[in-house]
């Protein structure tokens, strides 16, 4: 139970910061961005990580697994701000939370047993987030609600994947450190892309504390599904920590007035529901 619960701050930490990106993506370049967050994130884990990490529990195998989920974490989270950048919230982050549905593939591939229950769940799902794109497509052109749910899509698998060998790394090594390479990987992989896309420039001034918030954000909710690898069932808080598109859905429409008929929300809650008896 603690897996989940640390799971679900996560879930809260998320939604606030997708709920930001979804703001700073369209009146600043995505990559300067990022680099912001993320370096803010790693300013604040390092300086945990300087007094409390276990290096000496750090292995070089942790330190591979570390440094891998952080290049792809640093790719999923690119396209999660090109995807909340195109919009709407109510397309993107049922989404984007949908990647429990590719850990239960992964875990048919290694031989779990998958129950009528899951199978079901993973319809209300796909059915969910369907029902979601002709809704959003609708309201607001078929253009950028495919471009959306494309890069949606590409971010989901990335998160799957990133939780995946987060969890690995911080059972092979330390907590702390595991979440120093993941960081630093990140960064190195953001830096490399901007240098390439020639992007290395300072966001607009107005932007900036908002970005330092969204790196704090990340870092804790990041932090916490990795610790989540040490506890007992650490699959729970994968999959509590994707109802973050709830929260990033509810805020969209409290804040940003996005317009949500009843059509929409039932869309949502069945899609919510079906990520969470994947859980559960």
């Amino acid at each position: 139970m603690h897996a989940l619960f640390l799971g679900l701050a996560a879930a809260v930490a998320w939604g606030i910061h997708d709920l930001c990106v979804r703001f700073v993506s369209q009146r600043t370049g995505i990559l300067p961005a990022m680099l912001v967050a993320f370096a803010t994130g790693a300013i604040l884990v390092a300086a945990a990580a300087a007094t409390l990490g276990n290096w000496q529990a750090m292995t070089l195998a942790a330190a591979r697994l570390a440094g891998l989920s952080g290049a792809i974490f640093a790719l999923a989270s690119y396209a999660l701000y090109r995807a909340f950048a195109l919009g709407p919230v109510k397309l993107v982050a049922p989404l984007i939370g949908a990647y429990p549905v590719l850990s239960l593939g992964l875990a048919m591939l290694q031989g779990q047993a998958v129950g009528p229950g899951h199978w079901l769940a993973v319809a209300a799902v796909v059915g969910g987030v369907g029902c979601i794109a002709v809704l959003a497509t609708e309201d607001d052109g078929s253009p950028v609600s495919l471009q959306a749910a494309a890069w949606g899509l590409a971010g989901a698998i990335g998160f799957a994947v990133t939780f995946a060998t987060g969890q690995a790394a911080t059972q092979a090594g330390a907590e702390l450190p595991v979440l120093i390479v993941t960081r630093a990987a990140a960064i190195l992989i953001l830096l490399s892309l901007a240098l390439f896309a020639r992007a290395v420039q300072m966001p607009d001034r107005k932007v900036l504390p908002l970005l330092c918030l969204m790196g704090a954000l990340d870092a804790v909710a990041l932090g916490l599904v990795m610790y989540s690898g040490t506890l007992p069932r650490p699959e729970f808080a994968s999959v509590s920590a994707s109802l973050f598109g709830l929260v990033t859905v509810v805020l969209a429409w409290a804040v940003l007035r996005e317009s949500m008929n009843r059509a929409q929300w039932i869309s949502v809650a069945v899609t919510f529901g079906g990520i969470a008896y994947l859980g559960f």
